[in-house]
């Protein structure tokens, strides 16, 4: 006779709030115990399984705002930002200075008095000697020493002259370091005078001859404006007023002295050879001007 089974009714899993859903108490008793635990287990893979399906949502990350202060971690040592462009100091202008002119020490001058293109042998004191010579050329005076240690010189008969300015070209042709040539000028009837005299060795000097005795107000000094040496061409001028006087070298300065020994005198011309060598020198182009006060 069989027995008649009442349902037992569907009772909640202690999972059930896990998401397994229900479990008939009927299956459980009907099957051994192990079995039961079984079932249990695949049901709760089968949930793991939809679970691990289940879309996870994307976080987006809340952006941080700048900040004026660099962030550190705790034990981090912060690097300064490196300025590769600085900001610089404006400069404070400076006004330009005036530039202020080169003084002409060339005093003015007035018109011509006399010029000489050496044409006229009565104005010259010429000569010739075994030694040496003075003689009229194309438009020049040559002066010719042929042995060592020989002073030579020629004067102008005429004007006598107290403030003037003289220009006169010099050409060496032949001329060693120590020889010189120049420019005499206030030559008394009593041969005291001064000479301006170049070196071919490209100096300068003045000296003044009075009773007999030689002095030197500017004595020997070197110039980068005369050309040392032969063949060469200086243009030697003087300005005298009074005891003031001014030497120039091819338009360049060179010096000035003030000497009252001898107030007036005629012009002259010389050559001197050192103590090893001949010199040859012509001069042309001489042009002599008034003095403006």
């Amino acid at each position: 006779m069989n027995k008649k089974i009442n349902p037992t009714p569907f009772s909640p899993s202690p999972l059930a709030g896990r998401g397994l859903g229900l479990v008939n108490r009927k299956i459980m008793s009907g099957r051994p115990l192990v079995e039961h635990y079984l079932l249990i287990l695949c049901i709760g893979l089968a949930a793991g399984a939809i679970s691990a399906c289940t879309a996870i949502p994307t976080i987006i990350p809340t952006a941080i705002p700048p900040t004026s202060t660099p962030l550190s971690l705790p034990g981090e040592t912060t690097t300064p930002t490196i300025v590769w462009f600085p900001p610089t100091a404006t400069s404070t202008l400076v006004p330009t200075q005036a530039i202020t002119p080169t003084v002409d020490v060339r005093p003015s001058i007035g018109g011509i008095i006399f010029e000489d293109d050496f044409t006229k042998p009565a104005l010259w004191a010429l000569a010739a000697s075994g030694s040496s010579s003075v003689a009229l050329g194309q438009r020049e005076i040559t002066l010719a020493i042929s042995q060592p240690d020989i002073y030579l010189y020629s004067l102008r008969d005429s004007p006598v002259l107290t403030n003037f300015y003289a220009e006169i070209t010099a050409s060496p042709s032949i001329c060693w370091d120590e020889d010189e040539y120049g420019l005499l000028f206030r030559v008394t009837d009593a041969l005291d005078f001064y000479r301006f005299s170049l070196s071919c060795g490209g100096a300068v000097r003045l000296d003044r001859y009075i009773a007999g005795k030689a002095s030197s107000p500017y004595p020997k000094t070197y110039s980068g404006a005369v050309p040392p040496g032969a063949p060469s061409q200086s243009h030697l001028a003087v300005w005298v007023r009074g005891k003031e006087m001014h030497f120039f070298v091819n338009g360049e300065y060179q010096f000035s002295v003030n000497d009252p020994a001898i107030s007036q005198g005629s012009l002259g011309l010389f050559a001197r050879s050192s103590k090893n060598s001949a010199i040859t020198v012509s001069f042309s182009s001489l042009v002599v001007y008034e003095v403006t006060p």
